[in-house]
């Protein structure tokens, strides 16, 4: 833990190591501008993978896709990112946070823009599947440099007693980004196309690569020009069993949360009826659910020092809930009134579930880096996405053959099983 460096209040202005401006001095206050760039980029990201997937209904009639090619598609998008996500790593911490950050949101954002104009329905012809899953896939190759990088610069900006909180307050954007998507890129998709949901997307990366642009920067040095990080406790993370437990565990949590993000679009339509806006307000729901739950989370823990208890307890409560809503989805259609049951409540138990295994990010992120040491955060955190968006590509190829076997039952109840087995993976209190 003390192997990062910390940024405090009562700490005065240090020359920077890597910027470039030699002699540069920056406020105790830019640790706060260094979290809003974190925020930034991971909401612009956030906005791509689970925005694009909350226009599934439209993206589905628009490409003229079945479930099956429509969960292809999906799905590579976050293999893209399982499979950069550790090279990107391994480079923050090599090159630093800031030339990754713009070296990925400046790449994003241009790929973006290409899709807009040439991967979009026209009159003249529709882009085959094939076509739209690659262009998917290169997006989250390049859109995984977002996530090790903002976090190692958090890490190394903010204390011990901060680095929950912070991390939390980094890890809501990945939901305010989700949100936003889920509210805004359905109706801008049907009433502009996909053109204009890639331009806007792309718009959102270019924006953030310019803040990190201009107030990005490493941490402090400390001692003889060399950063704290230099010194880290434990093994490398790749080498570490217990970095490895909490990741693989982060990884299996994900698994119903990427389902939620993937299909509750199509589940609320074609399974509970639901209209356009009534569907983005559902999945909004989720996402303000979860930034809430994430700030108060990393609060919770840093004045409680109960981080891996909370995370057990957030496996269990899960489970719970994906159990609940698969026993409704089964006895739902046979109560009486069942039509109106289902509008009624099957969207709140859907949110429930979605906020509760949503709600722990910024703990768990904050403990793998703790596990790690600061010159290895950038390895750890891909490490750990890279195990989150392989979810990101299995669960949406697995869901239309599970809807195929066992209808929504069968999905909500391999919801409920992921949690159940991260639950012994993560750490027990130390």
């Amino acid at each position: 833990m003390s192997a990062i460096v910390n940024c405090t209040d009562r700490q005065k202005p240090e020359l920077l190591e890597d910027t470039g401006f030699t002699g540069r001095a920056f406020k105790p206050g830019h640790r706060w501008k260094v979290l809003g760039i974190g925020v930034a980029a991971n909401a612009s990201f956030s906005a791509t993978f689970s925005g694009i997937p909350a226009t599934a209904v439209v993206l589905r009639q628009g490409y003229h896709l079945g479930n099956a090619e429509l969960g292809l598609a999906l799905g590579l998008l976050g293999l893209g990112v399982a499979l950069s996500e550790l090279p990107w790593g391994l480079l923050t911490d090599r090159w630093g946070d800031r030339r990754v950050l713009l070296i990925g949101l400046g790449a994003t954002a241009a790929w973006l823009l290409v899709m807009a104009m040439l991967v979009v329905p026209t009159r003249s012809g529709i882009p085959d599947v094939t076509l739209l899953s690659a262009s998917l896939l290169i997006t989250g190759l390049l859109g995984g440099s977002v996530n090790g990088s903002s976090g190692r610069a958090i890490m190394g900006w903010f204390r011990e007693n901060e680095r929950g909180f912070a991390m939390s307050i980094r890890q809501t954007a990945v939901p305010l980004g989700g949100g936003l998507g889920a509210l805004v890129l359905p109706s801008l998709a049907l009433a502009f196309g996909f053109g204009a949901v890639f331009g806007v997307l792309a718009g959102a990366s270019a924006l953030s690569a310019l803040f990190a642009w201009r107030w990005l920067h490493e941490p402090p040095t400390a001692g003889e020009g060399h950063l704290a990080s230099a010194t880290v406790a434990g093994p490398a993370p790749l080498r570490n069993p217990d970095v490895w437990r909490i990741a693989t565990a982060i990884g299996l949590l994900c698994f119903p949360q990427v389902a939620v993000l993937t299909f509750a679009s199509v589940f609320l339509h074609d399974f509970v009826g639901l209209g356009t806006a009534a569907i983005s307000g559902s999945l909004a729901a989720v996402q303000i659910g979860a930034m809430v739950m994430r700030i108060w989370s990393g609060r919770f823990t840093d004045r409680h020092g109960n981080r891996r208890q909370f995370l057990r307890l957030c496996s269990a409560l899960s489970a719970l809930a994906f159990l609940v809503l698969w026993l409704l989805v089964l006895a739902g259609p046979a109560m009486p009134g069942g039509r109106f049951f289902l509008m009624a409540v099957l969207p709140v138990v859907l949110i429930v579930a979605g906020i509760s295994v949503s709600a722990w990010h910024g703990v768990a992120y904050t403990e793998l880096a703790t596990l790690a040491g600061a010159g290895h955060v950038g390895t750890a955190l891909s490490l750990a996405n890279s195990f989150v968006f392989v979810g990101f590509f299995l669960v949406p190829v697995a869901i239309p053959g599970l809807l195929h076997l066992w209808s929504w039952s069968g999905v909500w109840l391999s919801a409920a099983i992921c949690p159940l087995i991260a639950w012994p993976i993560f750490l027990r209190p130390a």
